[in-house]
């Protein structure tokens, strides 16, 4: 029996919004109108590496105990210079727990050495010779461009108090020149060999120009302990300590960056940290 052609209409019409209905629908596995998607979206937190994180690995790495960071530089420096004379400062007046390191020389020239300053990012000021370097200016020129200081040590390193007024002056004042002509910046400090000197190399020193300190030490690095000038065998506040660019045929088969880490130990034992020399003088 054929349905009467106006029922059939009706029912076509009811299955084809029955069929949009069911199509416009919540898709399967999405949330529901007024649910939030955020835990569903958002990825989870990860913490990342601070720079305190990254100088303590950088201290684990080579065994050392993590050194505080240096006090900010001083308003007004403790050691007055200009006015022409030339100091000789063997420590820095000052009573926060720090001290300054120098290497001497140049002659060992050790990229595990470099390595380990740029993880360290400690300050330490070079005072090198010429004869010594110039085999390889270039192995300094990473360690200034960390931000120290390279100073003079003479040409050819002799013990100035056996020479006259003029020959000072030549191992100062050339070796100011080719300091400044190889890493671009002159010096300002000058440290003589031995810590000899009298009263010509104050007068050598003043006459070539840039110079304003004689620089001497308190205390020297040698290979396993720091070697102490005053009795009590502690840092000073203040106080400069001596090391040299020195590899295993001077330090009895030893490295150059396990005495300076053995240094670094003895810092950090006694409570001190190391801060930037020139900022002082």
């Amino acid at each position: 029996m054929r349905a009467p052609r106006g029922k059939t209409a009706v029912l076509l019409l009811l299955g084809l919004l029955f069929t949009a209905g069911c199509s416009a629908g919540t898709p399967t596995g999405s949330p529901a109108p007024g649910e939030s998607t955020t835990a569903s979206t958002t990825p989870a937190h990860t913490p990342t590496a601070t720079p305190t994180d990254d100088r303590a690995a950088a201290f684990r790495k080579w065994g050392i105990p993590l050194l505080p960071p240096p006090p900010a530089p001083p308003a007004v420096k403790p050691i007055r210079t200009g006015d022409g004379r030339i100091p000789v400062v063997s420590d820095i007046p000052t009573d926060r727990k720090i001290v300054f390191l120098t290497f001497d020389d140049g002659a060992e020239k050790d990229p595990k050495f470099v390595e380990m300053m740029r993880d360290l990012k400690i300050p330490f000021t070079m005072f090198l010779t010429d004869d010594i370097i110039k085999n390889d200016y270039g192995f300094f020129r990473p360690l200034q461009a960390m931000g120290n200081s390279i100073e003079n040590h003479t040409l050819s390193h002799p013990d100035l108090h056996g020479r006259t007024q003029a020959q000072q002056k030549h191992e100062i004042c050339f070796q100011q020149q080719k300091l400044t002509q190889e890493y671009g910046k002159a010096p300002g400090l000058f440290r003589p060999p031995y810590g000899n000197y009298n009263s010509d190399t104050r007068a050598a020193v003043k006459s070539c120009g840039g110079l304003r300190a004689m620089i001497l030490w308190r205390e020297s690095m040698q290979i396993k302990k720091v070697q102490f000038q005053r009795p009590d065998k502690k840092f000073h506040p203040g106080d400069i300590i001596l090391a040299h660019f020195r590899g295993p045929s001077q330090l009895k088969g030893e490295t150059m960056t396990v005495m300076t880490a053995n240094l670094l130990r003895q810092v950090a034992s006694q409570g001190f940290t190391l801060a930037r020399l020139e900022d002082y003088i």
